[in-house]
């Protein structure tokens, strides 16, 4: 009986890896050390956070509510770029000054450069001459001064199906720098595939509610034309595609015949941008500004627009109910 007693105590305090015939217990696999990466604008950020997810330390050099259009480096940046293993990029003339402070950080051994719009042909800049044709849906007006982007519309995220394109870039060039992460990236990269083709799709019935005729809009500057030619809407820009631009006189007086002719009441804002033209305009035609708008920058964390797929819906919402007004 004794000798029962202790055979059960003993089995009672030794581990059940010890024992005969059971396998020994398995090391949870440690989580590796993320990979430093940093964006070059906020919304870019969002979508390598989406990608990378747990194995991603994300630093963004132009913040929440912030223009990338106007924005000047400071030695801090200089330092975050250099620390990074990774760095992505809008392209298409958007973020030309990264380059510049990559270089000024230092090569960076192995560092892994993401153009995001990779394979994007891109779309023709909006001319700049006020009341000329609407057939191609977004008109920027003004004369662009400093950052002027180049002959392409650099805002390309502005139209879900080519962040498709941002999200597979992004995934390639994480892997590249993480290959253990590969089936990781791959399967996070397909899940937020599959959310930006439900927002598409929702997008395009949301605005199609709009009868055609009242699909116009007048927004600060030049960032929408993606958006425009996808969903069918008309939008005049105040200035041009970059927030660094100015209306001229004849610009103003073109857009306010514009909207008293065509009865515009679509008045947006831009988080980004200067309000002062686009109240002036509704002082002076009686439209009515119907909120703001995300453009090139997502909200604060607390805002209406703290990712890019609230971005997007806030937008459109907003949208469609200042057009239904037209």
């Amino acid at each position: 009986m004794y000798k029962k007693w202790m055979a059960l105590a003993v089995a009672a305090i030794v581990p059940l890896s010890m024992l005969p015939g059971q396998a020994p217990a398995q090391t949870p696999t440690p989580t590796p050390t993320p990979i430093p990466v940093v964006a070059s604008f906020s919304i870019l950020g969002d979508l390598v956070t989406e990608v990378g997810g747990d194995r991603v330390a994300v630093s963004t050099l132009v913040g929440r509510d912030s223009d990338a259009h106007v924005f000047q480096p400071a030695p801090k940046d200089v330092k975050t770029v250099a620390s990074a293993r990774v760095l992505v990029i809008n392209g298409l003339g958007f973020d030309g000054w990264m380059n510049r402070l990559a270089s000024t950080g230092g090569a960076g051994a192995g560092r892994i450069v993401v153009e995001a719009s990779q394979g994007l042909a891109g779309r023709p800049q909006a001319a700049e001459k006020a009341g000329h044709d609407h057939g191609g849906h977004s008109h920027g007006h003004g004369h662009k001064k400093g950052h002027d982007h180049g002959p392409v519309d650099p805002h390309a995220w502005q139209d879900p199906r080519n962040v498709v394109t941002y999200v597979r870039n992004i995934a390639a060039g994480l892997t590249r720098a993480d290959p253990a992460g590969a089936a990781y990236y791959a399967q996070r990269a397909t899940a937020y595939t599959a959310r930006l083709t439900e927002l598409d799709g929702w997008a395009a019935q949301r605005i199609a509610q709009v009868p055609p005729a009242k699909r116009k809009v007048i927004t600060s500057h030049d960032a929408f034309g993606y958006f425009a030619a996808r969903y069918g809407i008309t939008m005049v820009a105040v200035a041009g595609v970059s927030t660094n631009a100015d209306a001229g006189a004849r610009d103003m007086a073109d857009i306010i015949r514009l909207i008293r002719r065509e009865n515009v009441k679509a008045l947006f804002l831009e988080n980004i941008a200067n309000p002062r033209l686009i109240e002036q305009i509704a002082s002076e035609t009686g439209a009515q500004v119907g909120g703001s708008l995300y453009s090139d920058a997502l909200s604060a964390t607390g805002g209406p627009a703290p990712t890019y797929l609230a971005m997007m819906r806030h937008n459109v919402e907003t949208l469609v109910a200042g057009m239904q007004r037209n």
